[in-house]
Protein backbone atom coordinates (compact mmCIF):
# COMPACT_ATOMS: atom_id res chain seq x y z
CA UNK A 1 0.00 0.00 0.00
CA UNK A 2 2.70 2.56 0.51
CA UNK A 3 3.80 2.93 -2.91
CA UNK A 4 0.22 2.98 -3.99
CA UNK A 5 0.11 6.23 -5.62
CA UNK A 6 -3.49 6.99 -4.36
CA UNK A 7 -1.56 7.38 -1.23
CA UNK A 8 1.11 10.38 -2.08
CA UNK A 9 -0.25 13.62 -1.00
CA UNK A 10 -2.77 15.87 -3.42
CA UNK A 11 -2.38 12.91 -6.26
CA UNK A 12 -6.22 13.12 -6.23
CA UNK A 13 -5.90 15.98 -8.73
CA UNK A 14 -3.68 14.14 -11.05
CA UNK A 15 -4.92 10.08 -10.65
CA UNK A 16 -8.00 8.13 -11.08
CA UNK A 17 -8.64 6.04 -7.73
CA UNK A 18 -10.92 3.12 -7.67
CA UNK A 19 -13.63 2.55 -5.32
CA UNK A 20 -12.14 -0.22 -3.38
CA UNK A 21 -8.87 2.70 -2.81
CA UNK A 22 -11.73 4.88 -0.61
CA UNK A 23 -12.55 3.63 3.08
CA UNK A 24 -16.30 4.60 3.64
CA UNK A 25 -18.64 4.81 6.79
CA UNK A 26 -19.92 1.32 5.34
CA UNK A 27 -16.74 -0.30 5.95
CA UNK A 28 -16.59 0.10 9.88
CA UNK A 29 -15.35 -2.92 11.62
CA UNK A 30 -17.11 -4.10 14.00
CA UNK A 31 -14.21 -3.12 17.12
CA UNK A 32 -15.09 0.58 14.74
CA UNK A 33 -18.78 0.37 16.07
CA UNK A 34 -17.90 -0.47 19.34
CA UNK A 35 -16.22 2.36 20.03
CA UNK A 36 -18.97 4.51 17.96
CA UNK A 37 -21.45 3.31 19.83
CA UNK A 38 -19.58 3.69 23.27
CA UNK A 39 -18.84 7.19 22.32
CA UNK A 40 -22.05 7.74 21.41
CA UNK A 41 -24.07 6.12 24.69
CA UNK A 42 -21.51 8.52 26.76
CA UNK A 43 -22.59 11.59 25.05
CA UNK A 44 -26.22 10.96 24.65
CA UNK A 45 -27.10 9.67 28.23
CA UNK A 46 -23.78 11.61 30.31
CA UNK A 47 -22.91 14.82 28.06
CA UNK A 48 -26.68 15.64 26.41
CA UNK A 49 -28.80 15.80 29.90
CA UNK A 50 -26.46 18.48 31.72
CA UNK A 51 -25.50 19.98 28.06
CA UNK A 52 -27.58 23.31 29.73
CA UNK A 53 -25.44 23.56 33.29
CA UNK A 54 -22.37 22.53 31.30
CA UNK A 55 -23.41 26.16 29.66
CA UNK A 56 -23.11 28.13 32.33
CA UNK A 57 -19.56 27.43 32.37
CA UNK A 58 -19.15 24.74 35.49
CA UNK A 59 -15.67 23.39 35.60
CA UNK A 60 -16.80 20.54 38.38
CA UNK A 61 -19.33 19.15 36.00
CA UNK A 62 -16.95 18.98 32.96
CA UNK A 63 -14.01 18.12 34.43
CA UNK A 64 -16.08 14.85 36.03
CA UNK A 65 -17.25 14.15 32.69
CA UNK A 66 -13.81 14.62 31.28
CA UNK A 67 -12.89 11.93 33.92
CA UNK A 68 -15.20 9.48 32.64
CA UNK A 69 -14.53 9.86 29.08
CA UNK A 70 -10.85 8.83 30.02
CA UNK A 71 -12.17 6.12 32.22
CA UNK A 72 -13.99 4.89 29.32
CA UNK A 73 -10.92 5.30 26.58
CA UNK A 74 -12.33 7.97 24.21
CA UNK A 75 -9.31 10.40 25.18
CA UNK A 76 -6.54 7.80 24.27
CA UNK A 77 -7.07 6.62 20.97
CA UNK A 78 -4.31 8.25 19.52
CA UNK A 79 -1.89 7.37 22.79
CA UNK A 80 0.10 4.29 22.17
CA UNK A 81 -0.20 1.36 24.68
CA UNK A 82 2.94 1.69 25.59
CA UNK A 83 2.15 5.01 27.40
CA UNK A 84 -1.82 3.92 29.01
CA UNK A 85 -3.66 4.61 25.63
CA UNK A 86 -5.50 2.83 23.07
CA UNK A 87 -3.40 3.04 20.41
CA UNK A 88 -6.05 2.48 17.57
CA UNK A 89 -6.45 3.66 14.26
CA UNK A 90 -7.60 7.14 12.87
CA UNK A 91 -10.51 5.61 11.75
CA UNK A 92 -11.54 4.49 15.63
CA UNK A 93 -10.61 8.58 16.38
CA UNK A 94 -12.88 9.69 13.20
CA UNK A 95 -15.45 7.54 14.94
CA UNK A 96 -15.27 8.87 18.40
CA UNK A 97 -14.89 12.92 17.10
CA UNK A 98 -18.49 12.38 15.35
CA UNK A 99 -19.99 11.47 18.15
CA UNK A 100 -18.53 14.23 20.33
CA UNK A 101 -20.06 16.87 18.03
CA UNK A 102 -23.40 16.52 20.05
CA UNK A 103 -21.77 17.13 23.08
CA UNK A 104 -22.01 20.51 23.28
CA UNK A 105 -19.04 22.33 24.69
CA UNK A 106 -17.48 19.87 25.50
CA UNK A 107 -16.76 18.77 22.58
CA UNK A 108 -13.85 21.72 22.61
CA UNK A 109 -12.77 20.68 25.78
CA UNK A 110 -12.31 17.02 23.90
CA UNK A 111 -10.88 18.36 21.09
CA UNK A 112 -8.20 20.33 21.81
CA UNK A 113 -6.94 18.18 25.09
CA UNK A 114 -7.19 14.87 22.34
CA UNK A 115 -5.33 16.50 19.65
CA UNK A 116 -3.32 19.49 19.77
CA UNK A 117 -2.82 19.49 23.59
CA UNK A 118 -2.02 15.87 23.58
CA UNK A 119 -0.64 15.07 20.03
CA UNK A 120 3.01 17.39 20.55
CA UNK A 121 3.79 14.79 23.27
CA UNK A 122 2.88 11.84 21.38
CA UNK A 123 4.53 12.75 18.08
CA UNK A 124 7.33 14.49 19.49
CA UNK A 125 8.08 13.80 23.40
CA UNK A 126 11.19 11.86 24.29
CA UNK A 127 10.26 8.57 25.75
CA UNK A 128 10.64 10.28 29.24
CA UNK A 129 8.38 12.77 28.44
CA UNK A 130 6.42 10.68 27.26
CA UNK A 131 6.39 7.99 30.35
CA UNK A 132 5.86 11.14 32.56
CA UNK A 133 2.40 12.79 30.58
CA UNK A 134 0.60 10.52 28.58
CA UNK A 135 -0.73 7.93 30.92
CA UNK A 136 -2.12 11.06 32.92
CA UNK A 137 -4.00 12.29 29.84
CA UNK A 138 -4.82 9.21 28.60
CA UNK A 139 -7.01 8.88 31.62
CA UNK A 140 -8.23 12.26 32.14
CA UNK A 141 -6.34 12.47 34.92
CA UNK A 142 -5.01 15.85 33.89
CA UNK A 143 -6.15 17.99 30.86
CA UNK A 144 -4.12 19.75 28.36
CA UNK A 145 -4.05 23.11 26.26
CA UNK A 146 -1.99 24.32 23.68
CA UNK A 147 -0.36 27.66 23.70
CA UNK A 148 0.08 29.69 20.12
CA UNK A 149 -1.74 32.39 19.46
CA UNK A 150 -0.99 36.03 20.49
CA UNK A 151 -1.95 38.99 20.04
CA UNK A 152 0.71 39.69 17.32
CA UNK A 153 0.81 35.99 16.36
CA UNK A 154 -2.79 34.54 15.21
CA UNK A 155 -2.40 33.32 11.65
CA UNK A 156 1.64 34.27 11.38
CA UNK A 157 2.09 32.25 14.47
CA UNK A 158 6.34 32.20 13.84
CA UNK A 159 5.65 36.14 14.53
CA UNK A 160 5.69 35.35 18.36
CA UNK A 161 6.96 37.55 20.62
CA UNK A 162 7.04 34.53 23.89
CA UNK A 163 10.39 34.07 25.11
CA UNK A 164 12.55 31.59 26.47
CA UNK A 165 16.06 31.92 27.78
CA UNK A 166 18.77 29.59 29.89
CA UNK A 167 19.08 29.98 33.45
CA UNK A 168 22.61 30.75 34.49
CA UNK A 169 22.72 27.68 36.50
CA UNK A 170 21.66 25.64 32.99
CA UNK A 171 18.71 23.82 34.59
CA UNK A 172 15.87 25.66 33.27
CA UNK A 173 14.31 27.76 30.45
CA UNK A 174 12.64 31.15 31.73
CA UNK A 175 9.55 31.88 29.78
CA UNK A 176 7.84 35.70 29.38
CA UNK A 177 5.03 36.27 27.56
CA UNK A 178 0.99 35.97 26.96
CA UNK A 179 -0.80 33.91 24.88
CA UNK A 180 -4.56 34.32 23.97
CA UNK A 181 -7.74 32.42 23.78
CA UNK A 182 -6.71 29.42 24.87
CA UNK A 183 -9.40 26.44 25.06
CA UNK A 184 -8.68 24.50 28.34
CA UNK A 185 -6.43 27.07 29.99
CA UNK A 186 -9.04 27.53 32.53
CA UNK A 187 -8.67 23.94 33.68
CA UNK A 188 -5.54 21.97 32.35
CA UNK A 189 -3.09 20.65 34.25
CA UNK A 190 -0.16 20.66 31.07
CA UNK A 191 0.31 23.30 28.48
CA UNK A 192 2.39 23.00 25.09
CA UNK A 193 3.66 26.22 24.58
CA UNK A 194 5.80 28.00 21.47
CA UNK A 195 8.16 30.64 22.42
CA UNK A 196 11.45 32.13 20.67
CA UNK A 197 14.77 30.81 22.80
CA UNK A 198 16.96 33.58 22.91
CA UNK A 199 14.17 35.75 20.96
CA UNK A 200 14.86 33.73 17.92
CA UNK A 201 14.95 30.03 17.87
CA UNK A 202 10.78 29.18 17.67
CA UNK A 203 10.85 26.09 20.09
CA UNK A 204 7.63 24.03 21.77
CA UNK A 205 7.83 23.30 25.60
CA UNK A 206 6.14 21.38 27.73
CA UNK A 207 4.67 23.68 30.66
CA UNK A 208 2.84 22.44 33.86
CA UNK A 209 0.25 24.83 34.84
CA UNK A 210 2.14 24.57 38.60
CA UNK A 211 5.09 26.10 37.52
CA UNK A 212 6.38 29.32 38.95
CA UNK A 213 5.60 32.43 37.39
CA UNK A 214 2.44 30.54 35.35
CA UNK A 215 -0.93 32.09 35.20
CA UNK A 216 -4.02 32.44 33.61
CA UNK A 217 -6.41 35.67 32.91
CA UNK A 218 -10.13 36.30 33.16
CA UNK A 219 -12.53 33.85 31.07
CA UNK A 220 -13.55 35.20 27.88
CA UNK A 221 -16.87 36.17 26.86
CA UNK A 222 -17.81 34.46 23.88
CA UNK A 223 -20.72 33.94 21.15
CA UNK A 224 -20.93 30.38 21.41
CA UNK A 225 -19.28 27.04 23.20
CA UNK A 226 -19.75 28.64 25.97
CA UNK A 227 -19.10 25.92 28.42
CA UNK A 228 -15.74 26.00 27.37
CA UNK A 229 -12.83 27.58 29.23
CA UNK A 230 -10.94 30.06 26.90
CA UNK A 231 -8.83 32.46 29.01
CA UNK A 232 -4.73 34.59 28.02
CA UNK A 233 -1.86 32.12 29.56
CA UNK A 234 0.45 34.22 31.40
CA UNK A 235 4.05 33.70 31.54
CA UNK A 236 6.39 36.00 33.85
CA UNK A 237 9.43 34.69 34.27
CA UNK A 238 8.31 31.13 34.17
CA UNK A 239 10.38 28.52 35.22
CA UNK A 240 10.90 25.24 33.22
CA UNK A 241 12.77 22.65 32.96
CA UNK A 242 15.41 22.04 30.55
CA UNK A 243 13.62 18.39 29.97
CA UNK A 244 11.03 19.67 29.23
CA UNK A 245 11.76 21.12 25.62
CA UNK A 246 10.15 19.66 23.17
CA UNK A 247 11.89 18.10 19.48
CA UNK A 248 14.34 20.25 19.06
CA UNK A 249 15.73 24.09 19.89
CA UNK A 250 14.42 25.91 16.80
CA UNK A 251 12.07 23.36 15.65
CA UNK A 252 8.55 24.71 17.25
CA UNK A 253 7.37 25.26 13.85
CA UNK A 254 7.45 21.22 12.86
CA UNK A 255 5.63 20.82 15.98
CA UNK A 256 2.94 23.47 15.60
CA UNK A 257 2.20 22.66 11.45
CA UNK A 258 2.29 19.00 12.11
CA UNK A 259 0.38 18.60 14.82
CA UNK A 260 -2.25 21.86 13.20
CA UNK A 261 -2.75 19.61 9.83
CA UNK A 262 -3.94 16.21 12.54
CA UNK A 263 -6.02 19.03 14.23
CA UNK A 264 -7.88 20.14 10.86
CA UNK A 265 -9.13 16.90 10.18
CA UNK A 266 -10.51 16.01 13.49
CA UNK A 267 -12.22 19.63 13.33
CA UNK A 268 -13.68 17.89 9.76
CA UNK A 269 -14.67 14.91 11.63
CA UNK A 270 -16.53 16.69 14.86
CA UNK A 271 -17.82 18.49 11.83
CA UNK A 272 -19.41 16.06 10.00
CA UNK A 273 -21.36 14.52 13.09
CA UNK A 274 -22.96 18.12 13.13
CA UNK A 275 -24.26 18.23 9.96
CA UNK A 276 -25.96 14.97 10.84
CA UNK A 277 -27.37 16.24 13.90
CA UNK A 278 -28.70 19.28 12.28
CA UNK A 279 -30.30 17.00 9.86
CA UNK A 280 -31.89 15.02 12.41
CA UNK A 281 -33.05 18.54 14.40
CA UNK A 282 -34.55 19.67 11.44
CA UNK A 283 -36.72 16.89 9.83
CA UNK A 284 -37.87 16.16 13.64
CA UNK A 285 -38.94 20.09 13.75
CA UNK A 286 -40.63 20.13 10.57
CA UNK A 287 -42.26 17.28 10.43
CA UNK A 288 -44.26 18.53 14.13
CA UNK A 289 -44.60 21.84 12.92
CA UNK A 290 -48.13 22.34 11.40
CA UNK A 291 -48.72 25.23 9.04
CA UNK A 292 -51.87 25.29 6.65
CA UNK A 293 -53.06 22.27 7.94
CA UNK A 294 -49.90 20.47 7.18
CA UNK A 295 -46.73 19.71 8.27
CA UNK A 296 -43.90 22.20 6.77
CA UNK A 297 -41.98 19.19 6.24
CA UNK A 298 -44.38 18.64 3.01
CA UNK A 299 -43.68 22.29 1.33
CA UNK A 300 -41.17 21.99 -1.32
CA UNK A 301 -38.86 24.91 0.00
CA UNK A 302 -38.19 23.18 3.16
CA UNK A 303 -37.93 20.09 1.51
CA UNK A 304 -34.96 21.48 -0.53
CA UNK A 305 -33.38 22.63 2.78
CA UNK A 306 -33.79 19.16 4.04
CA UNK A 307 -32.16 17.73 0.98
CA UNK A 308 -29.37 20.21 0.41
CA UNK A 309 -28.11 19.59 4.32
CA UNK A 310 -28.47 15.70 3.87
CA UNK A 311 -26.19 15.69 0.52
CA UNK A 312 -23.94 17.89 2.67
CA UNK A 313 -23.40 15.72 5.18
CA UNK A 314 -23.31 12.43 3.07
CA UNK A 315 -20.24 14.35 1.07
CA UNK A 316 -18.66 15.88 3.96
CA UNK A 317 -18.32 12.09 5.58
CA UNK A 318 -17.00 11.01 2.30
CA UNK A 319 -14.30 13.43 2.67
CA UNK A 320 -13.68 12.67 6.48
CA UNK A 321 -13.77 8.81 6.41
CA UNK A 322 -11.72 8.90 2.97
CA UNK A 323 -8.82 10.81 4.72
CA UNK A 324 -8.74 8.57 7.91
CA UNK A 325 -8.60 5.75 5.72
CA UNK A 326 -5.74 7.33 3.99
CA UNK A 327 -4.02 7.80 7.22
CA UNK A 328 -4.09 4.21 8.27
CA UNK A 329 -2.99 2.92 5.21
CA UNK A 330 0.07 5.23 5.22
CA UNK A 331 0.85 4.21 8.30
CA UNK A 332 0.67 0.99 8.25
CA UNK A 333 3.25 -1.06 9.58
CA UNK A 334 4.72 2.26 11.22
CA UNK A 335 6.36 1.57 15.01
CA UNK A 336 3.55 2.67 16.87
CA UNK A 337 5.63 4.26 19.46
CA UNK A 338 7.65 6.63 16.73
CA UNK A 339 5.72 9.20 17.02
CA UNK A 340 7.90 11.24 14.27
CA UNK A 341 7.28 9.10 11.74
CA UNK A 342 3.61 9.28 12.16
CA UNK A 343 4.12 13.25 12.48
CA UNK A 344 5.76 12.87 8.61
CA UNK A 345 2.95 10.17 7.60
CA UNK A 346 0.21 13.01 8.38
CA UNK A 347 2.66 15.46 6.76
CA UNK A 348 1.66 14.34 3.68
CA UNK A 349 -1.66 14.91 3.40
CA UNK A 350 -1.06 18.86 4.98
CA UNK A 351 -3.73 20.05 2.14
CA UNK A 352 -6.12 17.76 2.24
CA UNK A 353 -6.09 18.24 6.22
CA UNK A 354 -7.12 21.53 5.33
CA UNK A 355 -9.71 21.03 2.69
CA UNK A 356 -11.36 18.88 5.19
CA UNK A 357 -11.12 21.36 7.49
CA UNK A 358 -12.95 24.06 5.00
CA UNK A 359 -15.01 21.83 3.63
CA UNK A 360 -16.28 20.26 6.94
CA UNK A 361 -16.15 23.68 8.69
CA UNK A 362 -18.45 25.48 6.05
CA UNK A 363 -20.89 22.31 5.16
CA UNK A 364 -21.92 22.49 9.28
CA UNK A 365 -22.24 26.26 9.32
CA UNK A 366 -24.62 25.89 6.00
CA UNK A 367 -26.65 23.21 7.42
CA UNK A 368 -26.81 25.37 11.19
CA UNK A 369 -27.87 28.33 9.29
CA UNK A 370 -31.05 26.17 7.40
CA UNK A 371 -31.63 24.68 10.61
CA UNK A 372 -32.55 27.66 12.28
CA UNK A 373 -34.24 29.08 9.08
CA UNK A 374 -36.95 25.80 8.98
CA UNK A 375 -37.31 27.05 12.61
CA UNK A 376 -37.95 29.97 11.96
CA UNK A 377 -38.77 32.33 14.80
CA UNK A 378 -37.93 29.61 16.59
CA UNK A 379 -34.51 28.50 15.39
CA UNK A 380 -33.95 32.31 17.35
CA UNK A 381 -35.00 31.57 20.67
CA UNK A 382 -32.16 30.33 23.17
CA UNK A 383 -34.86 27.40 24.21
CA UNK A 384 -34.45 25.41 20.98
CA UNK A 385 -30.86 23.36 19.90
CA UNK A 386 -31.05 25.27 17.08
CA UNK A 387 -29.87 28.79 18.15
CA UNK A 388 -26.70 27.03 20.13
CA UNK A 389 -25.72 24.96 17.26
CA UNK A 390 -25.64 27.99 15.36
CA UNK A 391 -23.74 30.06 17.86
CA UNK A 392 -21.44 27.20 18.57
CA UNK A 393 -20.54 26.68 14.64
CA UNK A 394 -19.06 29.55 13.56
CA UNK A 395 -15.75 29.08 15.58
CA UNK A 396 -15.09 26.62 13.47
CA UNK A 397 -14.03 28.51 10.36
CA UNK A 398 -11.63 30.62 12.73
CA UNK A 399 -9.31 28.20 14.73
CA UNK A 400 -7.49 25.73 14.08
CA UNK A 401 -6.07 28.23 11.28
CA UNK A 402 -8.94 30.33 9.47
CA UNK A 403 -10.35 29.51 6.62
CA UNK A 404 -8.83 31.79 4.22
CA UNK A 405 -5.29 30.51 5.24
CA UNK A 406 -6.24 26.73 4.99
CA UNK A 407 -7.14 28.22 1.65
CA UNK A 408 -3.72 29.75 0.87
CA UNK A 409 -2.38 26.46 2.19
CA UNK A 410 -4.31 24.15 -0.11
CA UNK A 411 -2.23 25.46 -3.75
CA UNK A 412 0.80 26.80 -1.89
CA UNK A 413 1.58 23.18 -0.49
CA UNK A 414 0.47 21.07 -3.74
CA UNK A 415 2.54 24.00 -5.97
CA UNK A 416 5.59 24.13 -3.85
CA UNK A 417 5.28 19.57 -3.64
CA UNK A 418 5.21 20.14 -7.84
CA UNK A 419 8.53 22.08 -7.23
CA UNK A 420 10.22 19.37 -5.12
CA UNK A 421 9.31 16.88 -7.76
CA UNK A 422 7.23 15.49 -4.66
CA UNK A 423 4.10 15.26 -6.98
CA UNK A 424 3.93 15.92 -11.07
CA UNK A 425 1.33 18.33 -11.06
CA UNK A 426 3.22 20.56 -13.68
CA UNK A 427 3.36 17.53 -16.33
CA UNK A 428 -0.12 16.60 -15.63
CA UNK A 429 -0.98 20.56 -16.30
CA UNK A 430 1.07 20.34 -19.82
CA UNK A 431 -0.63 17.51 -20.53
CA UNK A 432 -4.06 19.07 -20.21
CA UNK A 433 -3.11 22.43 -22.31
CA UNK A 434 -1.91 19.74 -25.24
CA UNK A 435 -5.20 18.05 -24.60
CA UNK A 436 -7.45 20.90 -24.93
CA UNK A 437 -6.51 21.78 -28.42
CA UNK A 438 -8.00 18.18 -30.04
CA UNK A 439 -10.71 17.23 -27.14
CA UNK A 440 -14.46 17.60 -28.12
CA UNK A 441 -17.29 17.04 -25.98
CA UNK A 442 -19.58 16.10 -28.46
CA UNK A 443 -17.19 12.90 -29.84
CA UNK A 444 -17.63 11.78 -25.46
CA UNK A 445 -19.76 8.69 -25.30
CA UNK A 446 -20.28 7.73 -21.54
CA UNK A 447 -20.91 3.88 -20.65
CA UNK A 448 -24.73 3.38 -19.61
CA UNK A 449 -23.54 2.49 -15.77
CA UNK A 450 -25.03 5.02 -12.81
CA UNK A 451 -23.15 7.98 -12.08
CA UNK A 452 -20.83 7.87 -15.37
CA UNK A 453 -21.87 11.48 -16.26
CA UNK A 454 -21.02 12.48 -12.64
CA UNK A 455 -17.73 10.63 -12.85
CA UNK A 456 -16.55 12.05 -16.42
CA UNK A 457 -18.04 15.88 -15.17
CA UNK A 458 -15.24 14.69 -11.43
CA UNK A 459 -12.51 14.12 -14.64
CA UNK A 460 -13.47 17.28 -16.51
CA UNK A 461 -13.04 19.34 -13.40
CA UNK A 462 -9.75 18.02 -12.68
CA UNK A 463 -8.66 18.96 -15.62
CA UNK A 464 -10.04 22.26 -15.56
CA UNK A 465 -8.41 22.54 -12.18
CA UNK A 466 -5.04 22.17 -13.72
CA UNK A 467 -5.32 23.79 -16.67
CA UNK A 468 -6.35 26.96 -14.78
CA UNK A 469 -3.39 26.48 -12.08
CA UNK A 470 -1.26 26.39 -14.77
CA UNK A 471 -2.17 29.78 -16.19
CA UNK A 472 -2.06 31.00 -12.82
CA UNK A 473 1.52 29.54 -12.58
CA UNK A 474 2.79 30.76 -15.94
CA UNK A 475 1.37 34.36 -15.33
CA UNK A 476 2.62 35.02 -11.78
CA UNK A 477 5.29 32.50 -11.48
CA UNK A 478 6.63 32.36 -7.99
CA UNK A 479 4.95 35.98 -7.21
CA UNK A 480 1.59 33.52 -7.10
CA UNK A 481 1.70 33.61 -3.30
CA UNK A 482 0.82 37.13 -3.27
CA UNK A 483 -2.18 36.63 -5.47
CA UNK A 484 -4.91 35.72 -2.59
CA UNK A 485 -7.69 35.89 -5.06
CA UNK A 486 -6.45 33.85 -7.19
CA UNK A 487 -5.52 30.65 -4.46
CA UNK A 488 -8.61 30.78 -2.97
CA UNK A 489 -10.40 30.23 -6.63
CA UNK A 490 -8.03 27.88 -6.99
CA UNK A 491 -7.97 26.08 -3.86
CA UNK A 492 -12.33 25.94 -3.90
CA UNK A 493 -11.44 24.08 -7.42
CA UNK A 494 -9.43 21.85 -5.59
CA UNK A 495 -11.87 21.31 -2.55
CA UNK A 496 -14.88 20.64 -4.91
CA UNK A 497 -12.95 17.88 -6.91
CA UNK A 498 -11.81 16.17 -3.66
CA UNK A 499 -15.18 16.09 -2.49
CA UNK A 500 -16.96 15.14 -5.39
CA UNK A 501 -14.28 12.20 -5.92
CA UNK A 502 -14.67 11.15 -2.01
CA UNK A 503 -18.49 11.07 -2.25
CA UNK A 504 -18.51 9.52 -5.91
CA UNK A 505 -15.94 6.77 -5.41
CA UNK A 506 -18.09 6.34 -1.96
CA UNK A 507 -21.29 5.94 -3.76
CA UNK A 508 -19.84 3.59 -6.67
CA UNK A 509 -18.74 1.34 -3.91
CA UNK A 510 -22.02 1.17 -2.47
CA UNK A 511 -23.88 0.22 -5.15
CA UNK A 512 -21.64 -2.54 -5.99
CA UNK A 513 -22.17 -4.30 -2.61
CA UNK A 514 -25.77 -3.27 -2.25
CA UNK A 515 -26.88 -2.88 -5.75
CA UNK A 516 -28.19 0.18 -7.43
CA UNK A 517 -32.00 0.43 -6.02
CA UNK A 518 -30.90 0.13 -2.64
CA UNK A 519 -28.78 3.38 -3.08
CA UNK A 520 -31.19 5.48 -4.91
CA UNK A 521 -30.59 7.82 -2.16
CA UNK A 522 -26.94 7.87 -2.73
CA UNK A 523 -27.55 7.95 -6.42
CA UNK A 524 -29.74 11.35 -6.09
CA UNK A 525 -27.29 12.90 -3.61
CA UNK A 526 -24.86 12.45 -5.89
CA UNK A 527 -26.42 13.77 -9.16
CA UNK A 528 -27.98 16.96 -7.25
CA UNK A 529 -24.15 17.55 -5.80
CA UNK A 530 -22.24 17.36 -9.34
CA UNK A 531 -25.19 19.45 -10.55
CA UNK A 532 -24.46 22.10 -7.71
CA UNK A 533 -20.80 21.84 -8.30
CA UNK A 534 -20.16 22.30 -11.99
CA UNK A 535 -21.43 25.89 -12.43
CA UNK A 536 -19.23 26.87 -9.32
CA UNK A 537 -16.10 24.75 -10.97
CA UNK A 538 -16.77 26.94 -13.80
CA UNK A 539 -17.09 30.24 -12.44
CA UNK A 540 -14.10 29.97 -10.15
CA UNK A 541 -12.64 29.24 -13.75
CA UNK A 542 -13.39 31.97 -15.37
CA UNK A 543 -12.73 34.28 -12.53
CA UNK A 544 -9.11 32.73 -12.67
CA UNK A 545 -9.02 33.37 -16.33
CA UNK A 546 -10.17 36.71 -16.91
CA UNK A 547 -7.52 38.28 -14.49
CA UNK A 548 -4.39 36.49 -15.51
CA UNK A 549 -5.44 36.52 -19.60
CA UNK A 550 -5.87 39.39 -22.09
CA UNK A 551 -7.31 39.13 -25.88
CA UNK A 552 -7.10 35.98 -27.79
CA UNK A 553 -5.48 34.31 -24.86
CA UNK A 554 -8.64 34.80 -22.79
CA UNK A 555 -10.80 34.22 -25.90
CA UNK A 556 -8.91 30.66 -25.80
CA UNK A 557 -9.06 30.00 -22.33
CA UNK A 558 -12.36 30.56 -22.17
CA UNK A 559 -13.21 28.72 -24.86
CA UNK A 560 -11.45 25.81 -23.02
CA UNK A 561 -13.57 26.13 -19.71
CA UNK A 562 -16.93 26.16 -21.82
CA UNK A 563 -15.18 22.50 -23.63
CA UNK A 564 -14.35 20.91 -20.26
CA UNK A 565 -17.82 21.86 -18.14
CA UNK A 566 -20.00 21.22 -20.99
CA UNK A 567 -22.61 19.28 -19.30
CA UNK A 568 -26.84 18.35 -19.63
CA UNK A 569 -27.99 19.36 -16.09
CA UNK A 570 -29.75 16.90 -14.06
CA UNK A 571 -33.89 17.39 -12.74
CA UNK A 572 -32.51 18.74 -9.33
CA UNK A 573 -36.03 19.26 -8.21
CA UNK A 574 -37.48 15.51 -8.30
CA UNK A 575 -34.40 14.15 -6.86
CA UNK A 576 -34.29 16.58 -3.93
CA UNK A 577 -38.13 16.05 -3.07
CA UNK A 578 -37.24 12.25 -3.35
CA UNK A 579 -34.58 12.67 -1.27
CA UNK A 580 -36.37 15.15 1.07
CA UNK A 581 -39.04 11.75 1.31
CA UNK A 582 -37.10 9.50 2.55
CA UNK A 583 -34.87 11.93 5.37
CA UNK A 584 -38.64 12.69 6.06
CA UNK A 585 -39.80 9.07 6.53
CA UNK A 586 -36.92 8.17 8.47
CA UNK A 587 -37.26 11.51 10.14
CA UNK A 588 -33.10 11.26 10.40
CA UNK A 589 -30.01 11.60 8.56
CA UNK A 590 -31.20 8.27 6.04
CA UNK A 591 -27.24 7.39 5.74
Amino acid sequence: MADDKSLVGGAFLITESTPEQVFCPEDLSEEHRMIRDAARDFVSKRVAPQIEALELLDPERMMALFKEAGELGLLSTDVPEAYGGMGLDKVSSTVVAEAMSGSGSFSVVYAAHTGIGTLPIVYYGTEEQKAKYLPKLASGEWCAAYCLTEADAGSDALNARTTARLSEDGRSYIINGEKIFISNAGWASSFIVYAKVDGEHFTGFIVEKDYPGVSTGKEEKKMGVKGSSTRPVIFEDAVVPVENVLHTIGKGHQIAFNVLNIGRWKLGAVSSGGCKACVQEAVAYANKRIQFGQPISSFGMIQTKLADMTIRAYVNESVMYRLAGIFDARMKGLDKTDGVAHAKAIEEYAAECSISKVYGSESADFCVDQLVQIHGGYGFIAEYTAERLYRDARINRIWEGTNEINRMLVPGTLMRRAMQGRLDLLNAAQAVAGELMSYSPLSVQLPDTPLAMQQHMLSMSKKLTLMIAGVAVQKFGFELSKEQEVLAALADMCIEVFAMESALLRTLKLIEKRGEEKCAGQLDAMRCYVDDCIPKMERWAKTVATYCERGDMLRTQLAGIKKFMRYQPIDSIAAKRRLAKLVCERENYPF
